[in-house]
Protein backbone atom coordinates (compact mmCIF):
# COMPACT_ATOMS: atom_id res chain seq x y z
CA UNK A 1 0.00 0.00 0.00
CA UNK A 2 1.39 3.40 -1.00
CA UNK A 3 1.75 5.61 2.09
CA UNK A 4 -0.37 8.78 2.20
CA UNK A 5 1.29 11.97 1.06
CA UNK A 6 2.33 14.45 3.71
CA UNK A 7 1.04 17.80 2.48
CA UNK A 8 1.74 21.05 4.32
CA UNK A 9 -1.38 22.84 5.40
CA UNK A 10 -2.01 26.39 4.26
CA UNK A 11 -4.97 28.61 3.57
CA UNK A 12 -6.99 27.46 0.54
CA UNK A 13 -6.96 29.67 -2.51
CA UNK A 14 -9.85 31.95 -3.24
CA UNK A 15 -12.62 30.00 -4.88
CA UNK A 16 -12.97 30.64 -8.60
CA UNK A 17 -16.43 30.89 -10.13
CA UNK A 18 -17.56 28.52 -12.88
CA UNK A 19 -19.90 29.68 -15.62
CA UNK A 20 -22.37 27.32 -17.23
CA UNK A 21 -23.06 27.94 -20.89
CA UNK A 22 -26.77 27.51 -20.24
CA UNK A 23 -27.05 29.86 -17.30
CA UNK A 24 -25.43 33.14 -16.33
CA UNK A 25 -25.15 32.06 -12.72
CA UNK A 26 -24.81 28.48 -11.50
CA UNK A 27 -25.79 26.90 -8.22
CA UNK A 28 -22.19 26.87 -7.05
CA UNK A 29 -21.73 30.51 -8.12
CA UNK A 30 -24.62 31.44 -5.83
CA UNK A 31 -23.17 29.42 -2.95
CA UNK A 32 -19.78 31.04 -3.35
CA UNK A 33 -21.28 34.52 -3.64
CA UNK A 34 -23.31 33.97 -0.48
CA UNK A 35 -20.32 32.69 1.45
CA UNK A 36 -17.97 35.43 0.18
CA UNK A 37 -20.22 38.36 1.12
CA UNK A 38 -19.36 40.08 4.40
CA UNK A 39 -21.84 38.82 6.97
CA UNK A 40 -23.42 41.11 9.55
CA UNK A 41 -23.79 38.06 11.74
CA UNK A 42 -21.03 35.54 11.20
CA UNK A 43 -22.18 31.92 10.77
CA UNK A 44 -21.44 29.63 13.65
CA UNK A 45 -19.06 26.77 12.92
CA UNK A 46 -20.94 23.57 13.69
CA UNK A 47 -19.44 20.26 14.82
CA UNK A 48 -20.88 16.76 15.24
CA UNK A 49 -22.16 16.28 18.76
CA UNK A 50 -20.59 12.82 18.69
CA UNK A 51 -17.30 14.71 19.11
CA UNK A 52 -15.44 12.42 16.73
CA UNK A 53 -12.74 13.90 14.50
CA UNK A 54 -13.77 13.63 10.85
CA UNK A 55 -11.40 11.61 8.67
CA UNK A 56 -11.30 11.98 4.87
CA UNK A 57 -9.81 9.55 2.35
CA UNK A 58 -8.73 11.34 -0.86
CA UNK A 59 -7.63 9.18 -3.80
CA UNK A 60 -6.38 9.46 -7.39
CA UNK A 61 -4.14 12.51 -6.95
CA UNK A 62 -6.97 14.97 -6.42
CA UNK A 63 -5.95 18.65 -6.32
CA UNK A 64 -3.76 19.46 -3.34
CA UNK A 65 -5.67 22.75 -3.02
CA UNK A 66 -8.72 20.65 -2.08
CA UNK A 67 -6.65 18.68 0.43
CA UNK A 68 -5.36 21.88 2.03
CA UNK A 69 -8.90 23.29 2.14
CA UNK A 70 -10.04 20.25 4.13
CA UNK A 71 -7.03 20.45 6.44
CA UNK A 72 -7.68 24.14 7.09
CA UNK A 73 -11.11 23.15 8.48
CA UNK A 74 -9.52 20.73 10.91
CA UNK A 75 -10.31 17.52 9.03
CA UNK A 76 -7.80 14.67 9.10
CA UNK A 77 -6.91 13.88 5.47
CA UNK A 78 -5.19 10.80 4.04
CA UNK A 79 -4.22 11.54 0.44
CA UNK A 80 -3.11 8.89 -2.09
CA UNK A 81 -2.11 9.41 -5.71
CA UNK A 82 -3.47 6.04 -6.91
CA UNK A 83 -6.89 4.51 -7.30
CA UNK A 84 -7.94 1.81 -4.83
CA UNK A 85 -9.31 -1.58 -5.82
CA UNK A 86 -12.56 -2.81 -4.29
CA UNK A 87 -10.67 -5.01 -1.82
CA UNK A 88 -8.35 -2.17 -0.80
CA UNK A 89 -11.35 0.08 -0.20
CA UNK A 90 -13.15 -2.55 1.87
CA UNK A 91 -10.02 -2.93 3.98
CA UNK A 92 -9.65 0.81 4.60
CA UNK A 93 -13.04 2.50 4.28
CA UNK A 94 -14.47 1.66 7.72
CA UNK A 95 -12.38 4.33 9.46
CA UNK A 96 -13.37 7.25 7.19
CA UNK A 97 -16.30 9.68 7.24
CA UNK A 98 -15.82 10.97 3.68
CA UNK A 99 -14.10 9.86 0.50
CA UNK A 100 -12.99 11.77 -2.58
CA UNK A 101 -12.39 9.92 -5.86
CA UNK A 102 -12.08 10.52 -9.58
CA UNK A 103 -13.14 8.09 -12.31
CA UNK A 104 -11.06 4.96 -11.65
CA UNK A 105 -12.05 4.11 -8.06
CA UNK A 106 -15.32 2.17 -7.90
CA UNK A 107 -17.64 2.63 -4.91
CA UNK A 108 -19.66 -0.57 -5.10
CA UNK A 109 -22.40 -1.98 -2.90
CA UNK A 110 -19.78 -4.10 -1.10
CA UNK A 111 -17.70 -1.02 -0.36
CA UNK A 112 -20.70 0.93 0.93
CA UNK A 113 -21.74 -1.93 3.22
CA UNK A 114 -18.23 -1.92 4.70
CA UNK A 115 -18.23 1.87 5.15
CA UNK A 116 -19.78 2.00 8.63
CA UNK A 117 -18.83 5.64 9.28
CA UNK A 118 -19.11 7.03 5.75
CA UNK A 119 -21.23 10.19 5.51
CA UNK A 120 -20.53 11.58 2.04
CA UNK A 121 -18.84 10.78 -1.29
CA UNK A 122 -17.19 13.36 -3.53
CA UNK A 123 -16.57 12.60 -7.22
CA UNK A 124 -13.90 15.05 -8.34
CA UNK A 125 -15.01 14.74 -11.97
CA UNK A 126 -18.15 15.01 -14.09
CA UNK A 127 -19.34 11.41 -14.04
CA UNK A 128 -20.78 9.47 -11.11
CA UNK A 129 -21.28 6.06 -12.76
CA UNK A 130 -18.31 4.75 -10.75
CA UNK A 131 -20.53 4.98 -7.64
CA UNK A 132 -23.53 2.80 -6.81
CA UNK A 133 -25.79 5.82 -6.37
CA UNK A 134 -28.89 3.89 -5.34
CA UNK A 135 -27.12 1.96 -2.57
CA UNK A 136 -25.38 5.12 -1.40
CA UNK A 137 -28.69 6.97 -1.17
CA UNK A 138 -30.36 4.16 0.74
CA UNK A 139 -27.42 4.21 3.17
CA UNK A 140 -27.94 7.95 3.75
CA UNK A 141 -24.80 8.96 1.83
CA UNK A 142 -25.12 11.88 -0.60
CA UNK A 143 -22.84 11.96 -3.64
CA UNK A 144 -21.49 15.22 -5.06
CA UNK A 145 -19.70 15.83 -8.36
CA UNK A 146 -18.46 18.66 -10.53
CA UNK A 147 -20.79 18.75 -13.53
CA UNK A 148 -19.14 21.51 -15.55
CA UNK A 149 -15.78 22.64 -14.13
CA UNK A 150 -13.79 20.76 -16.80
CA UNK A 151 -16.14 21.54 -19.68
CA UNK A 152 -13.80 24.03 -21.32
CA UNK A 153 -10.82 21.67 -21.06
CA UNK A 154 -12.70 18.85 -22.80
CA UNK A 155 -14.07 21.19 -25.48
CA UNK A 156 -10.59 22.49 -26.27
CA UNK A 157 -9.25 18.93 -26.51
CA UNK A 158 -11.92 18.09 -29.09
CA UNK A 159 -10.95 21.14 -31.16
CA UNK A 160 -7.30 20.07 -31.09
CA UNK A 161 -8.24 16.51 -32.07
CA UNK A 162 -10.31 17.67 -35.06
CA UNK A 163 -7.40 19.68 -36.41
CA UNK A 164 -4.86 16.94 -35.67
CA UNK A 165 -6.99 14.30 -37.41
CA UNK A 166 -7.79 16.39 -40.46
CA UNK A 167 -4.08 17.24 -40.92
CA UNK A 168 -2.77 13.75 -39.96
CA UNK A 169 -0.50 15.42 -37.41
CA UNK A 170 0.05 12.32 -35.30
CA UNK A 171 1.26 10.33 -38.32
CA UNK A 172 3.60 13.08 -39.52
CA UNK A 173 5.00 13.59 -36.02
CA UNK A 174 5.59 9.84 -35.58
CA UNK A 175 7.41 9.68 -38.94
CA UNK A 176 9.64 12.61 -38.05
CA UNK A 177 10.58 10.96 -34.75
CA UNK A 178 11.63 7.91 -36.79
CA UNK A 179 13.77 10.14 -39.02
CA UNK A 180 11.38 10.03 -42.00
CA UNK A 181 10.59 13.19 -43.99
CA UNK A 182 7.11 12.78 -45.54
CA UNK A 183 5.58 16.09 -46.61
CA UNK A 184 2.16 15.62 -48.20
CA UNK A 185 -1.24 17.24 -48.56
CA UNK A 186 -3.29 14.31 -49.84
CA UNK A 187 -6.14 13.55 -47.41
CA UNK A 188 -5.36 16.65 -45.31
CA UNK A 189 -8.08 19.23 -44.85
CA UNK A 190 -8.94 22.52 -43.19
CA UNK A 191 -11.72 22.31 -40.62
CA UNK A 192 -13.18 25.57 -41.90
CA UNK A 193 -16.39 24.90 -43.78
CA UNK A 194 -16.73 21.37 -42.44
CA UNK A 195 -19.72 20.12 -40.43
CA UNK A 196 -19.32 19.16 -36.78
CA UNK A 197 -21.97 16.85 -35.35
CA UNK A 198 -22.25 17.00 -31.56
CA UNK A 199 -24.08 14.15 -29.80
CA UNK A 200 -25.15 15.54 -26.41
CA UNK A 201 -25.53 19.33 -26.23
CA UNK A 202 -24.84 19.85 -22.52
CA UNK A 203 -22.12 21.85 -20.78
CA UNK A 204 -19.33 20.48 -22.97
CA UNK A 205 -21.22 20.17 -26.22
CA UNK A 206 -22.54 23.72 -26.14
CA UNK A 207 -19.11 25.21 -25.36
CA UNK A 208 -17.60 23.16 -28.17
CA UNK A 209 -20.33 24.47 -30.46
CA UNK A 210 -19.19 28.06 -29.91
CA UNK A 211 -15.50 27.23 -30.39
CA UNK A 212 -16.20 25.30 -33.59
CA UNK A 213 -18.19 28.15 -35.11
CA UNK A 214 -15.29 30.49 -34.34
CA UNK A 215 -13.19 28.22 -36.59
CA UNK A 216 -15.71 28.61 -39.39
CA UNK A 217 -17.36 25.23 -38.92
CA UNK A 218 -21.03 24.45 -39.41
CA UNK A 219 -22.50 22.90 -36.23
CA UNK A 220 -25.38 20.47 -35.88
CA UNK A 221 -26.29 18.57 -32.74
CA UNK A 222 -28.52 15.78 -31.50
CA UNK A 223 -29.92 15.57 -27.97
CA UNK A 224 -32.79 13.66 -26.40
CA UNK A 225 -34.37 16.93 -25.25
CA UNK A 226 -35.05 20.13 -27.16
CA UNK A 227 -32.34 22.68 -26.35
CA UNK A 228 -31.95 26.28 -27.52
CA UNK A 229 -28.86 26.36 -29.76
CA UNK A 230 -25.99 28.76 -29.23
CA UNK A 231 -24.89 30.85 -32.23
CA UNK A 232 -25.90 29.32 -35.54
CA UNK A 233 -25.94 25.69 -34.38
CA UNK A 234 -28.92 23.59 -35.47
CA UNK A 235 -30.58 20.70 -33.66
CA UNK A 236 -31.46 17.64 -35.74
CA UNK A 237 -34.26 15.25 -34.88
CA UNK A 238 -32.46 11.91 -35.10
CA UNK A 239 -28.99 10.48 -34.60
CA UNK A 240 -28.89 8.97 -38.14
CA UNK A 241 -29.54 12.44 -39.58
CA UNK A 242 -26.53 13.81 -37.70
CA UNK A 243 -24.30 10.89 -38.68
CA UNK A 244 -25.15 11.29 -42.36
CA UNK A 245 -24.39 15.04 -42.43
CA UNK A 246 -21.35 15.44 -40.17
CA UNK A 247 -17.69 15.41 -41.22
CA UNK A 248 -16.72 15.08 -37.55
CA UNK A 249 -18.89 13.29 -34.97
CA UNK A 250 -18.07 13.95 -31.31
CA UNK A 251 -19.79 12.25 -28.37
CA UNK A 252 -20.67 13.98 -25.08
CA UNK A 253 -23.19 11.74 -23.34
CA UNK A 254 -23.30 10.01 -19.94
CA UNK A 255 -23.05 6.25 -19.61
CA UNK A 256 -26.62 5.00 -19.30
CA UNK A 257 -28.26 1.75 -20.40
CA UNK A 258 -29.54 3.52 -23.50
CA UNK A 259 -26.11 5.00 -24.43
CA UNK A 260 -23.99 1.83 -24.08
CA UNK A 261 -22.79 0.93 -27.61
CA UNK A 262 -24.89 3.75 -29.05
CA UNK A 263 -22.26 3.93 -31.81
CA UNK A 264 -21.98 0.42 -33.28
CA UNK A 265 -21.65 -1.14 -36.73
CA UNK A 266 -24.98 0.25 -37.95
CA UNK A 267 -24.25 3.80 -36.80
CA UNK A 268 -20.69 3.75 -38.15
CA UNK A 269 -22.05 2.67 -41.54
CA UNK A 270 -24.40 5.67 -41.47
CA UNK A 271 -21.47 8.08 -41.09
CA UNK A 272 -20.08 9.84 -44.17
CA UNK A 273 -17.28 8.18 -46.07
CA UNK A 274 -14.01 9.75 -44.92
CA UNK A 275 -15.46 11.25 -41.73
CA UNK A 276 -13.98 11.16 -38.22
CA UNK A 277 -15.26 9.92 -34.85
CA UNK A 278 -14.21 11.48 -31.52
CA UNK A 279 -15.14 10.00 -28.13
CA UNK A 280 -14.28 11.90 -24.96
CA UNK A 281 -17.47 10.82 -23.16
CA UNK A 282 -17.56 7.31 -21.69
CA UNK A 283 -15.71 4.20 -22.80
CA UNK A 284 -18.74 1.98 -23.37
CA UNK A 285 -20.72 4.29 -25.65
CA UNK A 286 -18.70 3.12 -28.67
CA UNK A 287 -18.40 -0.48 -29.89
CA UNK A 288 -14.61 -0.43 -30.30
CA UNK A 289 -14.28 -3.63 -32.40
CA UNK A 290 -16.85 -2.18 -34.82
CA UNK A 291 -14.86 1.08 -34.91
CA UNK A 292 -11.67 -0.86 -35.70
CA UNK A 293 -13.39 -2.47 -38.70
CA UNK A 294 -14.69 0.90 -39.93
CA UNK A 295 -11.15 2.30 -39.78
CA UNK A 296 -9.55 -0.73 -41.45
CA UNK A 297 -12.06 -0.53 -44.32
CA UNK A 298 -11.25 3.20 -44.77
CA UNK A 299 -14.91 4.09 -44.29
CA UNK A 300 -13.69 6.41 -41.52
CA UNK A 301 -10.59 8.52 -42.11
CA UNK A 302 -9.61 8.61 -38.44
CA UNK A 303 -10.70 8.63 -34.83
CA UNK A 304 -9.73 10.10 -31.46
CA UNK A 305 -10.43 8.07 -28.34
CA UNK A 306 -9.83 9.31 -24.78
CA UNK A 307 -11.99 6.86 -22.80
CA UNK A 308 -12.19 3.06 -22.78
CA UNK A 309 -14.45 0.33 -21.35
CA UNK A 310 -11.62 -0.83 -19.09
CA UNK A 311 -8.78 1.48 -18.06
CA UNK A 312 -5.53 0.83 -16.16
CA UNK A 313 -5.68 1.74 -12.47
CA UNK A 314 -2.50 3.84 -12.30
CA UNK A 315 0.02 5.70 -14.43
CA UNK A 316 2.71 3.48 -15.91
CA UNK A 317 0.45 0.43 -16.08
CA UNK A 318 0.26 -1.27 -19.49
CA UNK A 319 -2.58 -0.57 -21.89
CA UNK A 320 -2.63 -3.92 -23.64
CA UNK A 321 -4.87 -6.82 -24.59
CA UNK A 322 -5.17 -7.90 -20.97
CA UNK A 323 -6.98 -4.61 -20.26
CA UNK A 324 -9.12 -4.69 -23.42
CA UNK A 325 -8.87 -7.61 -25.86
CA UNK A 326 -8.68 -5.28 -28.88
CA UNK A 327 -6.05 -2.83 -27.51
CA UNK A 328 -3.20 -3.90 -29.79
CA UNK A 329 -5.43 -3.79 -32.87
CA UNK A 330 -6.57 -0.27 -32.04
CA UNK A 331 -3.02 0.90 -31.35
CA UNK A 332 -1.82 -0.37 -34.75
CA UNK A 333 -4.22 1.74 -36.83
CA UNK A 334 -3.06 4.89 -38.67
CA UNK A 335 -4.53 8.32 -37.96
CA UNK A 336 -5.99 7.24 -34.63
CA UNK A 337 -5.32 9.46 -31.62
CA UNK A 338 -5.31 7.54 -28.32
CA UNK A 339 -5.06 9.46 -25.05
CA UNK A 340 -5.28 8.19 -21.44
CA UNK A 341 -8.54 9.81 -20.28
CA UNK A 342 -7.07 13.34 -20.16
CA UNK A 343 -10.15 15.29 -21.27
CA UNK A 344 -10.40 17.18 -17.98
CA UNK A 345 -6.72 16.94 -17.06
CA UNK A 346 -5.66 20.57 -17.06
CA UNK A 347 -4.40 22.62 -14.15
CA UNK A 348 -7.37 24.97 -14.47
CA UNK A 349 -9.98 22.21 -14.55
CA UNK A 350 -8.51 20.25 -11.66
CA UNK A 351 -8.26 23.38 -9.53
CA UNK A 352 -11.89 24.31 -10.16
CA UNK A 353 -13.08 20.74 -9.62
CA UNK A 354 -11.14 20.58 -6.35
CA UNK A 355 -12.67 23.82 -5.14
CA UNK A 356 -16.21 22.94 -6.23
CA UNK A 357 -16.41 19.43 -4.77
CA UNK A 358 -14.44 20.22 -1.60
CA UNK A 359 -16.86 23.10 -0.95
CA UNK A 360 -19.86 20.79 -1.37
CA UNK A 361 -18.39 18.14 0.94
CA UNK A 362 -17.45 20.71 3.58
CA UNK A 363 -20.92 22.27 3.52
CA UNK A 364 -22.51 18.87 4.04
CA UNK A 365 -20.17 17.79 6.83
CA UNK A 366 -20.38 21.09 8.73
CA UNK A 367 -23.86 22.43 7.88
CA UNK A 368 -25.82 19.47 6.50
CA UNK A 369 -26.47 21.14 3.12
CA UNK A 370 -27.11 18.78 0.21
CA UNK A 371 -27.38 21.38 -2.55
CA UNK A 372 -25.86 19.85 -5.69
CA UNK A 373 -26.14 16.20 -4.59
CA UNK A 374 -26.85 13.86 -7.50
CA UNK A 375 -28.60 11.04 -5.60
CA UNK A 376 -30.19 12.88 -2.70
CA UNK A 377 -32.89 15.44 -1.88
CA UNK A 378 -31.44 18.96 -2.11
CA UNK A 379 -32.03 20.61 1.27
CA UNK A 380 -30.43 23.67 2.86
CA UNK A 381 -31.10 26.11 5.72
CA UNK A 382 -29.64 29.51 6.40
CA UNK A 383 -26.71 29.40 8.76
CA UNK A 384 -26.95 29.48 12.54
CA UNK A 385 -25.19 32.65 13.61
CA UNK A 386 -22.44 32.86 16.20
CA UNK A 387 -24.68 35.01 18.41
CA UNK A 388 -27.25 32.25 18.72
CA UNK A 389 -26.56 30.24 21.86
CA UNK A 390 -27.51 26.61 22.46
CA UNK A 391 -28.72 25.88 18.97
CA UNK A 392 -28.60 22.42 17.43
CA UNK A 393 -29.05 21.45 13.78
CA UNK A 394 -30.78 18.12 13.21
CA UNK A 395 -29.78 16.30 9.99
CA UNK A 396 -32.17 13.38 9.59
CA UNK A 397 -32.05 10.99 6.62
CA UNK A 398 -35.02 8.64 6.57
CA UNK A 399 -37.07 6.40 4.34
CA UNK A 400 -39.67 8.24 2.30
CA UNK A 401 -42.82 6.95 3.98
CA UNK A 402 -45.88 8.38 5.77
CA UNK A 403 -45.78 9.38 9.42
CA UNK A 404 -42.09 10.27 9.72
CA UNK A 405 -42.53 14.00 10.34
CA UNK A 406 -45.09 13.26 13.03
CA UNK A 407 -42.59 11.08 14.91
CA UNK A 408 -39.74 13.56 14.49
CA UNK A 409 -41.84 16.53 15.53
CA UNK A 410 -43.00 14.69 18.62
CA UNK A 411 -39.34 14.29 19.59
CA UNK A 412 -38.76 17.99 18.90
CA UNK A 413 -41.94 19.21 20.60
CA UNK A 414 -40.31 20.20 23.94
CA UNK A 415 -38.03 22.62 22.07
CA UNK A 416 -38.37 25.71 19.92
CA UNK A 417 -38.00 24.68 16.27
CA UNK A 418 -36.75 27.87 14.62
CA UNK A 419 -36.67 26.54 11.07
CA UNK A 420 -37.23 23.24 9.35
CA UNK A 421 -37.12 21.97 5.78
CA UNK A 422 -37.68 18.52 4.29
CA UNK A 423 -37.60 17.05 0.81
CA UNK A 424 -37.53 13.60 -0.78
CA UNK A 425 -36.03 11.89 -3.83
CA UNK A 426 -37.21 8.40 -4.63
CA UNK A 427 -37.09 6.21 -1.55
CA UNK A 428 -34.98 8.64 0.50
CA UNK A 429 -36.06 11.78 2.35
CA UNK A 430 -33.97 14.34 4.20
CA UNK A 431 -34.92 16.78 6.96
CA UNK A 432 -32.97 19.71 8.37
CA UNK A 433 -34.20 21.47 11.51
CA UNK A 434 -32.63 24.12 13.76
CA UNK A 435 -33.60 23.78 17.42
CA UNK A 436 -33.11 26.56 19.95
CA UNK A 437 -32.25 26.37 23.66
CA UNK A 438 -31.20 22.74 23.78
CA UNK A 439 -29.15 22.05 26.89
CA UNK A 440 -25.97 19.97 26.55
CA UNK A 441 -27.64 17.31 28.68
CA UNK A 442 -30.53 17.01 26.19
CA UNK A 443 -28.48 16.82 22.99
CA UNK A 444 -27.59 13.13 23.16
CA UNK A 445 -31.08 12.25 24.39
CA UNK A 446 -32.64 14.09 21.43
CA UNK A 447 -30.34 12.36 18.97
CA UNK A 448 -31.20 8.92 20.35
CA UNK A 449 -34.92 9.64 20.18
CA UNK A 450 -34.74 10.58 16.50
CA UNK A 451 -32.41 7.69 15.68
CA UNK A 452 -34.96 5.27 17.05
CA UNK A 453 -37.84 6.48 14.90
CA UNK A 454 -39.16 3.76 12.58
CA UNK A 455 -37.87 5.14 9.26
CA UNK A 456 -34.43 6.33 10.42
CA UNK A 457 -31.49 5.80 8.06
CA UNK A 458 -28.96 8.25 9.50
CA UNK A 459 -29.25 11.02 12.07
CA UNK A 460 -26.58 13.61 12.84
CA UNK A 461 -26.76 16.52 15.25
CA UNK A 462 -24.50 19.52 14.69
CA UNK A 463 -23.92 22.07 17.44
Amino acid sequence: MTPPLAIPSKSPRAVAASVSPSSSQTLHDRLRKRESCPAIRKPKVLHPVDNEDLKLLILENISQDAVRAFQAQGFHVDHYTKAFSEDELIDKISQYHAIGIRSKTKITERVIKAAHKLLVIGCFCIGTNQVDLVTAGKAGIPVFNSPFSNSRSVAELVVSEMIALSRQLVERSHEMRQGIWNKQSKGCWEVRGKTLGIVGYGHIGSQLSVLAEALGMRVIFYDVINIMPLGSARQVNTLPTLLAEADFVTLHVPELPETINMIGSQELAQMKMGSYLINNARGRVVDIPALIEALRSKHLAGAAIDVYPQEPGSNGAPFDDQVNSWSSALRSLPNVILTPHIGGSTEEAQRMIGEEVSLALSRYLTYGSTLGAVNFPEVDLRAITAEQGNHVRVCHVHSNQPGVLKQVNEALSPYNVEKQYSDSKGDVAYLLADIADVSPQDVNKLQEMIKHTSANILTRLLA
